[in-house]
């Protein structure tokens, strides 16, 4: 079985492309909404939250994230010190995952799958590309939230560039091309490759 990992920056419609994998019969685990799980289930995971931003890191037994973006959004080391503790988990549960499924390939969506260190695990990459322009736009919309929150946002995450240069197929969602051929073509690749495997 091939491990697809699919990421992409906010905004570029990661989402919209793994809803399609889905549609077509192929397993999909979105690492970040596991991640927002573990971090309210993991009991191990939940003391080291605590250790790290205090108390105030948990509301009524669930993650105060607000109380936590507020942090680490202005702290980058406080940042890194969350994805340490948070990274490790989600791959680990995603591997598990994996193991469990029993079709020709799954498909991993992540937002930092590279900073994460999760690629490593994988055996490939597709990036969505998005100019920043229109992903910019898509958030404010999406999120209700004023140009400049998202651009602080955008800034923690690797150069929409240099990931796509790291991604070994890329799906182009500039609402000029469709996207709907690109996702049919790699899902075919990925088929006639995993028999080959």
């Amino acid at each position: 079985m091939l491990k697809i990992g699919l990421t992409g920056g906010m905004g570029s419609g990661k989402t919209t492309v793994s809803q399609i994998f889905s549609v077509l019969g192929i397993p999909v685990f979105y690492a970040d909404d596991i991640a927002k799980t573990i971090m309210n289930e993991d009991e191990d995971l939940k003391q080291n939250i605590i250790n790290l931003f205090g108390d105030e890191a948990y509301k009524e037994n669930s993650l105060n994230r607000k109380y936590i973006a507020g942090i680490v959004f202005n702290n980058e080391y406080k940042l890194q010190q969350l994805n340490a503790l948070v990274h490790p988990v989600t791959i680990a549960a995603a591997d598990k995952w994996m193991k469990a499924q029993k079709t020709a390939y799954v498909i991993k969506e992540a937002a930092l799958m590279f900073e994460a260190g999760a690629a490593a695990h994988l055996d490939y990459v597709i990036g969505v590309y998005a100019p920043q322009a229109l992903r910019l736009q898509r958030v404010m919309h999406r999120d209700n939230t004023s140009r400049e929150q998202v651009l602080s946002r955008m800034n923690n995450q690797v150069d929409e560039t240099i990931k796509m240069k790291l991604c070994d197929f890329v799906i182009v969602n500039d609402e000029q091309q469709a996207v709907l051929p690109q996702v049919l073509s790699l899902h075919e690749k990925f088929l006639s490759m995993a028999q080959q495997h």
